[in-house]
């Protein structure tokens, strides 16, 4: 390595990654059919869905949200649907393309899922209900996936 190499990486800008703040942006709990729907002896179906987003604040922040949606029904009624969004911000500097989709779609809410687990039980138990603790999940699986059906998506409208 020549020295000019060598100094223009000394002055290079070292990548900035720094949590600063978690939050919880939204939290909701319903029970339509309560005090009913502590007395049904059918075997609940529950139903999770889950979700990130992110949007630049400005030049260094970061926005990040990871929302979890269940929603518990037993025979046709609904025993309770809760939601919460966590959310963090994030400043980020020198990471840049696919490094940067990296972080935003996965590592960040990585991060920020044990926080949103930790609220929708807490939704839950606060609601009557037994606890429900969420299996941990990939979120490096699903930004994977969601960077092939951009591919696929992306192939068949070309």
């Amino acid at each position: 390595m020549s020295d000019q190499q060598a100094a223009a990486q000394q002055d290079a800008p070292k990548p900035v990654f720094a949590m600063q703040r978690i939050y919880l942006s939204d939290a909701s709990f319903e029970a339509p059919n309560s005090p009913d729907a502590f007395l049904m002896k059918e075997q609940p179906r529950v139903n999770v869905d889950l979700g990130t987003r992110h949007r630049q604040v400005n030049e260094i922040i970061y926005e990040v949200t990871v929302k979890i949606t269940v929603t518990v029904t037993t025979g046709e009624k609904t025993a309770y649907l809760a939601e919460v969004q966590q959310s963090g911000a994030f400043h980020i500097e020198g990471i840049e393309g696919e490094a940067l989709e990296h972080t935003l779609g996965a590592f960040c809410p990585s991060s920020l899922f044990p926080y949103a687990r930790e609220a929708i039980d807490n939704l839950i138990v606060k609601g009557g209900f037994p606890p429900l603790m969420l299996a941990p999940f990939n979120f490096d699986a699903l930004f994977a996936e969601k960077k092939k059906r951009e591919a696929q998506q992306g192939a068949t409208t070309q």
